[in-house]
């Protein structure tokens, strides 16, 4: 999946306060308080359904195997990072140490503060019973508040459990209370647990406290993040608001229990989603407008400023408008009179059509879950950016500078924050009742840089800069490793793309010689400018022999670079590479653009560009990344891509299509299969040894790799026979996380330098795991990878593990430089994109052994 789609995804509304629905029984229920005296009525039994004490959103906490509920909203459990999965302690050769030694030391500052706690803290958790039993949540928290002066002041109670700071006198204490109605109630709280701050539970429970600290800075909860609507940066002109905010989680660490916090932003879009449908019907007519719309509205993260949440557009209500009403309690109401009672908003266009999120929610107990959320067009602001706007250099470069910050900035806007904790009155006392604080300091540690990779190219090799991490300005005028003689190719242009067409072709055979590749004149071939005409012009001339088709579009139409990628990848398997004629218009960039374009033209052949030194033998290196396609019903895509030769420069790629709740490692296991059957019959033996890099692991999914994946991939290797045993290792590689690390250079926060790897301080206890920054950044702050080793047969010091994976990521042959992930989780990515993007259909088999999707 795209860092957009994860987005998109993850910026989801959940809780209390949502839209109303179209089959929604009952309103949530509102946030809770400590109750007045005067709300102890009867047994709580209220109207409606049974059990609606249940509609009410509480944090489900994994407590070793039971489920403990802290009352307390906006908490997702993903939020806790697969709190509860150790996969450490069965790897015996890094129980004892997983820090690397190779490298020179370097001092960092990462975005994390400890928490400070009192000697030996201690959380208690409290069994709460009632006799008679009372159902209304509300009721029950009322009558426990009710004894603040033998509880204390800090407690937190969801109706069930109770938390507390200090310890009651004995293990078992009983209250009693009256309800207003004069029902004499008996109250039994029992001791069930003493929970030290490394304990799941309580490192979840700081979470919450935290929570309620950002809620007294009046911030606001949008999707996973908080934000401060209160200080925006206005973008006038492109009509854009940004709301700073923070990301921030609470984990035991190797060191400590910390605070990771990152600067976050929220882009906001002035023009609400009516304001974008009334203009779209203007573009199109009426005719393809509902196709168009549903096509360009589908999927967008909206937000609702009235109750500040995100909700993710999955479908839209046609025949619906704001007149339309709905259930609420016993009565029925209008979508128009609910807004203006709730939120004294007026709506004023009564014939738009409305929205639907299906927001996932806790129904009440018993009972069938809640209908989709309905959301007003006139209400709902666009989020984030267009493709369009992407491609606005102006826009970008605006927007840039309020959001790209480099490492000085960040740490004064992280400073910033932590001292507004540390003066605000309210906040202070909250964390001063339940005995913990926040350091001051951002945290210090040491890092190790590892040396450079020496590259090696055709018969040379050289050193690059390892400041930029870049080698294009050295391998120029170098030959590469290998490149099969191009002699049968076709060029396809339009007939205004002419003059670009030539100027290509003439500056590919200028830049081919001096790479070391044979280039013969194209078959030069135009077409009419639209779709079908190049779909024909390609049917017609393309045949068996063709070794490449070189396409250059008019300019960035989608359908037209979809249908080329369609045919030539199902239908007529051939290498083919697309160039935008616009690409071409720069004579200053054109030698730039036309060695890039040389370059890919070779890999998709099966060409080798260059190598770096990897001391293992008989290794195999899989890679594997997942896709969502959104206009499949949302299936999900995974690929498989896996070395073949000793230089890591052959790969076999294989993509597997799976419908919506599959398992992907199941097609990935036959795969997996065939990329061990390619090997053997390249190189005659089958690998003694395989690395698995496996992304696109969200948080929350590591249970299933740890679970499930990791035995599908034995699988794979048993069915190559029951004699064959190599040593297997999976690494999960997480590109999206909050840690940021800057060095001090001349008095001056930097970015370190690439080859940074941090293994000690900030990596979990429970995991083999460490940090590499691998790339260099112009502006703003680099953002470093997170490789989580959770199966390890192959008793590799984390020293070469570490090594190795730094080595691959300089293997990526569409950038000379090094690159974020190693080079086959970015092919992986390359190669699910291209499917979930263009193709929709499983490649044909007879491009298993190229990078046809470079």
């Amino acid at each position: 999946m795209t860092g957009r789609a994860r987005a998109r995804s993850r910026g989801r509304a959940r809780g209390q306060d949502t839209a109303p629905g179209a089959s929604q029984a009952h309103e949530p229920a509102p946030a809770p308080a400590p109750p007045s005296e005067g709300e102890l009525v009867g047994r709580g039994r209220q109207k409606g359904v049974p059990g609606a004490i249940a509609r009410e959103d509480v944090l489900q906490i994994s407590a070793g195997f039971q489920q403990v509920k802290l009352g307390e909203r906006g908490g997702r459990r993903r939020d806790f990072h697969d709190i509860g999965i150790f996969t450490r302690q069965a790897m015996e050769h890094v129980k004892d140490s997983k820090t690397g030694s190779s490298g020179s030391s370097i001092k960092l500052t990462a975005n994390y503060f400890r928490i400070m706690s009192r000697p030996q803290w201690v959380l208690y958790q409290y069994h709460v019973d009632f006799n008679p039993p009372m159902e209304s949540r509300r009721l029950r928290s009322a009558l426990v508040f009710h004894h603040k002066e033998v509880l204390g002041s800090a407690l937190s109670f969801d109706g069930a459990l109770l938390f507390l700071p200090n310890r009651l006198h004995s293990k078992e204490t009983v209250l009693h209370s009256e309800t207003r109605n004069g029902e004499k109630v008996q109250i039994t709280i029992t001791l069930t647990n003493e929970l030290p701050p490394t304990s799941p539970v309580c490192i979840q429970f700081y979470n919450i406290i935290f929570r309620r600290i950002l809620r007294l800075l009046h911030m606001q909860q949008i999707g996973r993040n908080y934000y401060n609507p209160q200080d925006p940066f206005e973008i006038r002109q492109h009509r854009l608001t940004v709301w700073p905010g923070y990301s921030s989680s609470i984990l035991n660490y190797e060191s400590a229990v910390m605070m990771c916090t990152d600067v976050s932003h929220k882009v906001l879009r002035s023009e609400t989603v009516l304001d974008f449908m009334t203009n779209l019907r203007q573009q199109v007519g009426s005719q393809r407008y509902t196709e168009i719309c549903a096509k360009e509205l589908i999927g967008l993260i909206v937000l609702t400023k009235y109750n500040n949440k995100t909700y993710r557009i999955d479908d839209i209500a046609w025949d619906h408008n704001p007149s339309n009403t709905f259930t609420r309690g016993d009565t029925q109401i209008s979508f128009k009179n609910y807004y203006k009672n709730q939120y004294g908003l007026d709506i004023t266009d009564g014939n738009q059509v409305l929205l639907v999120s299906h927001v996932k929610r806790m129904g009440p107990a018993g009972a069938p879950p809640p209908g989709p959320a309905m959301l007003v067009p006139e209400l709902c602001f666009l989020t984030g950016l267009t493709d369009k706007m992407r491609s606005d250099f102006a826009i970008m470069k605006e927007l840039s500078s309020h959001t790209r910050l480099n490492p000085d900035q960040r740490e004064t806007r992280l400073n910033r924050f932590i001292t507004s904790i540390h003066k605000n009155t309210e906040a202070q006392e909250e964390l001063t009742k339940w005995g913990i604080s926040f350091d001051k300091q951002l945290l210090n540690l040491t890092g190790r840089v590892l040396r450079g990779e020496r590259i090696f190219q055709g018969s040379q090799s050289y050193e690059y800069n390892p400041q930029s991490a870049d080698w294009s300005r050295e391998m120029r005028g170098l030959p590469v490793m290998s490149a099969p003689p191009l002699e049968n190719w076709l060029l396809f242009h339009s007939r205004r793309n002419s003059n670009e067409a030539q100027s290509l072709m003439q500056t590919l055979h200028k830049v081919s010689g001096p790479l070391g590749i044979r280039m013969q004149r194209p078959t030069v071939i135009e077409f009419e400018d639209h779709q079908l005409a190049l779909l024909k012009a390609l049917q017609h001339n393309v045949v068996p022999e063709t070794q490449m088709v070189v396409v250059v579009l008019p300019n960035l139409n989608k359908d037209k670079y979809d249908s080329v990628k369609k045919y030539l990848c199902l239908d007529c398997p051939t290498p083919s590479q697309c160039v935008v004629a616009r690409t071409l218009s720069r004579p200053q960039a054109l030698m730039t653009v036309a060695t890039k374009i040389a370059l890919q033209m070779a890999c998709k052949m099966g060409g080798e560009l260059w190598s770096v030194e990897i001391p293992l033998k008989q290794l195999m290196i899989v890679g594997i990344d997942c896709y969502h396609d959104m206009s499949s019903g949302k299936r999900s895509i995974g690929a498989l891509v896996a070395s073949l030769n000793p230089t890591m420069s052959r790969w076999y790629s294989k993509c597997v299509l799976q419908h919506k709740g599959q398992e992907i490692m199941d097609g990935l296991k036959m795969a997996l299969t065939g990329a061990l059957k390619d090997y053997l019959k390249f190189n005659n033996c089958l690998p003694s040894r395989i690395i698995v890099y496996r992304d696109g692991v969200g948080d929350g999914q590591l249970h299933s790799v740890v679970n499930y994946e990791v035995a599908q991939i034995n699988d794979s290797i048993r069915s190559m026979g029951q004699d064959y045993e190599p040593k297997l290792s999976v690494v999960v590689v997480k590109k999206r996380v909050s840690s940021r690390f800057f060095t001090n250079i001349g008095g001056k926060l930097t970015n370190p330098p690439p080859g940074t790897v941090i293994d000690t301080e900030i990596t979990r206890p429970e995991w083999y795991d460490f940090y590499i920054v691998s790339q260099a950044v112009r502006c703003g702050s680099v953002s470093p990878t997170h490789y989580n080793v959770v199966y390890d047969t192959s008793g590799l010091k984390p020293d070469h593990m570490q090594r190795l994976t730094y080595k691959l990521c300089h293997m990526y042959y569409n950038w000379q430089g090094i690159i974020r992930v190693p080079a086959p989780c970015q092919y992986g990515h390359k190669l699910a994109f291209l499917v979930g993007q263009s193709l929709h259909k499983q490649p044909n088999v007879k491009l298993d052994d190229y990078l046809f999707y470079l």
